[in-house]
């Protein structure tokens, strides 16, 4: 999982041309409209709700974009017949995937997404969610509180533990309770996401790891898929070169 959100927050930092951004809206708007319809659309009863609405936000999605999607999911306005389906494989060397998606034609998702694998030396089929922990992380700039009064009041709230990264320090905690302790962390800075852990990870070089990153890329530019969640590792100054 470090080498996939090494990579994302690589791709995060690049240049957003206007289609790659009505890209990106329309992955948040998905999201929020199969939260809305799977959990209600109140954000005050719906985490998952909640946490698609404030990642929309982050990304400066309109509003009324937002408002419109929520509407749909929870059956008040145009009506889409949309289903959330995770596709479970292997990438290149070995590398666990789960691919969430969210679509309206699930044989066509199914053939597609099986298709950008084959074209990576990857294959769809397999169990691979049980290498996989769900956790909640609460991400928090290193500027706006010491590490030590974070973890007083992370772990009184709550949380599992506190780890420094580069920029930042991440709070883990239950994915039920992260809404909660973030609540009572109230940082205004703080940015709330839900990832899946993994047991164990497999480093990827030369060829392998240019396959791995091809198949991100395919797969990010693909309309139906909403995260792709793997266990590899590359190296970050041969990521960076990759991530282009």
């Amino acid at each position: 999982m470090a080498g996939h959100n090494k990579w994302s927050q690589i791709k995060r930092k690049k240049a957003v041309t206007d289609a790659k951004r009505a890209k990106l809206y329309s992955r948040y708007l998905r999201e929020i409209q199969i939260a809305a319809k799977t959990g209600g659309g109140s954000p005050d009863g719906n985490p998952r709700l909640r946490t698609a609405i404030a990642a929309a936000k982050a990304m400066s999605v309109p509003n009324d974009n937002i408002d419109r999607a929520i509407k749909r999911g929870s059956g008040d306005g145009e009506v889409e017949i949309i289903e959330e389906i995770t596709y479970e494989g292997y990438g290149p060397g070995g590398v666990a995937m789960m691919i969430k998606t969210i679509t309206d034609n699930k044989n066509r998702t199914a053939a597609d997404v099986r298709h950008i694998l084959s074209k990576c030396g990857g294959n769809l089929g397999g169990s691979v969610a049980f290498l996989f922990t769900e956790k909640g992380i609460i991400s928090v700039p290193k500027n706006e509180i010491s590490e030590e009064k974070l973890l007083e009041l992370a772990l009184e709230a709550g949380a599992d533990d506190v780890e420094e990264k580069e920029d930042t320090f991440e709070v883990s905690t239950d994915p039920k309770l992260v809404h909660t302790v973030s609540e009572a962390l109230n940082l205004s800075r703080s940015e709330v996401s839900i990832r899946y852990i993994p047991a164990t990870s497999v480093t990827l070089s030369g060829e392998e790891a240019k396959l791995m990153v091809k198949l991100l890329d395919m797969l990010d530019d693909y309309d139906d898929v909403q995260e792709v969640i793997s266990n590899f590792e590359i190296d970050d100054s041969e990521l960076e070169l990759l991530a282009v």
